[in-house]
């Protein structure tokens, strides 16, 4: 049931022609993203995904000040790839209750009853020692504008941690559940998505963070084992119907590889028999640092596979997914070093050096400046290889042929690695200037490679 484009079509499913263009712009599994509209790190932990009218939200929890609730943000995109920041549905409250100070609110989803026209927001309602175990539910009329907070409670009575929810094809609502005095449990949702009307299935096996969709005649449950904020090799099991018989839990993703150190968070379907796996890769001493882990789902028959990919691109309207583009790798301390920027010492970057002192004051006002030829024009998306060393993120301009955008950097002191930062740009046939400086008289990242797509 996988349906996969080479990389090198010109377009999505063309036939390959000689000297066609293949840029595109491509999705960076576990990368810094950085919201169009805001130079921030994309803060939706815990998300969940609804598309409208070809526009596609996600929803998800605001992390910069740790694990107790802050907001519930959105964010729309039209690609997947680029993502603007629409606002904050739900905010922190003075006062005591489930939205007030030391609260736990966690894995927002939401769906909307086309029956009402109300969209409905289920969330994980907590204290800090997870000891309410309760969901809370709001409301809004409209996807991406304020809602309103209603209530908490146990579904059925029952204990209920991570949740998700499933919208069947017959307009049907369903609470996905995990209740650690029995296990994991499908929940048929009232007509009006406001209460829980039954208990559909249920299984004496702990599966958090549990994600549904269907291809075809048949649903696929994923779930996570209970290791906490440490990854685990993530499960899934399948049937013909919700009330079961479902399969055995079974890996997805090579068992040791702890699921490409993520948690399934969500499953959006892609066509009509692709999905795509989204999960959290949880940084759990700097939580504001997690990233986002998003890779192509391989549906054969009731088998399910996980395969990595540094990058690769979709294309929602065909429904279709392609591997990444060979790349071209530019060392950073081989770049034109303006300013105060210095070749440094850099112990997790290629060849163990890197372009230091990027940025700072206007009288330091360093930067790295590379030449990029590429054969085609097309829009492209850069890979900046990096390091920072500081808790929070920094920041940079990176300017192409002049055209500049602010790009986060996320801290990587918790990696032995070099951390990587996208940069979605439009690049010319021949030669092309790409500059990475400063911001507001700021120091950038340590910068070791600009990974360059070859188009």
């Amino acid at each position: 049931m996988s349906s996969m484009m080479h990389p090198l079509h010109c377009g999505f499913g063309a036939l390959l022609l000689a000297g066609c263009a293949r840029a595109a712009l491509e999705i960076v599994p576990g990368a810094t993203w950085t919201a169009v509209n805001t130079g921030e790190h994309i803060q939706a932990h815990g998300f969940g995904i609804i598309e409208e009218d070809g526009t596609y939200y996600m929803i998800g929890e605001e992390k910069t000040d740790g694990s107790l609730f802050q907001a519930v943000n959105c964010y729309s995109s039209s690609n997947l790839v680029e993502w603007t920041f629409e606002g904050q549905l739900l905010t922190r409250t003075e006062e005591e209750g489930d939205l007030g100070p030391n609260r736990i609110v966690e894995r927002p989803k939401v769906i909307k009853n086309d029956q009402t026209g109300t969209y409905v927001m289920w969330l994980h309602i907590d204290d800090p020692d997870y000891a309410d175990a309760r969901t809370g539910v709001a409301t809004g009329d409209t996807v991406c504008g304020e809602y309103e907070y209603h209530e908490s409670f146990r579904p059925l009575d029952r204990q209920s941690r991570d949740i998700g929810l499933f919208k069947d094809d017959d307009g049907s609502g369903y609470l996905l559940t995990e209740d650690r005095e029995y296990g994991t449990r499908i929940m048929k949702l009232t007509d009006d998505y406001l209460g829980v009307d039954s208990e559909t299935f249920g299984w004496e096996y702990f599966a958090e963070s549990p994600a549904l969709v269907k291809r075809g005649d048949t649903y696929f449950l994923f779930g996570s084992q209970l290791t906490g904020w440490a990854p685990n090799d993530n499960i899934y099991t399948s049937a013909t119907s919700l009330s079961g018989p479902w399969s055995e839990w079974t890996e997805f993703a090579p068992v040791g590889s702890v699921t490409y150190r993520s948690q399934v968070n969500y499953v959006l379907p892609l066509g009509t028999d692709n999905a795509i796996y989204m999960g959290d890769r949880w940084q759990e001493t700097n939580l504001a640092a997690s990233t986002y882990i998003w890779l192509p789902l391989n549906f054969n028959g009731a088998a399910v596979t996980l395969d990595w990919y540094d990058s690769w691109s979709v294309d929602l309207d065909a429904g279709t997914w392609g591997s990444g583009l060979p790349v071209s790798q530019l060392e950073g301390e081989a770049a034109e070093l303006n300013g105060d920027a210095t070749v440094v010492d850099c112990s997790r970057c290629s060849g163990e050096q890197a372009a230091g002192y990027i940025g700072g004051d206007e009288g330091a006002n360093g930067s790295a400046i590379f030449s990029v030829d590429v054969e085609n024009a097309g829009p492209v998306t850069l890979v900046v290889k990096y390091a920072n060393g500081d808790t929070a993120q920094r920041f940079a301009a990176v300017s192409v042929n002049g055209e500049a955008q602010t790009v986060a950097f996320l801290s990587t002191a918790h990696l032995d690695e070099a951390g990587s930062s996208v940069v979605h740009v439009s690049l010319e046939a021949g030669a092309n200037v790409v500059e990475i400086s400063g911001v507001n008289n700021g120091w950038g990242p340590d910068v070791d490679l600009l990974v360059v797509p070859e188009i």
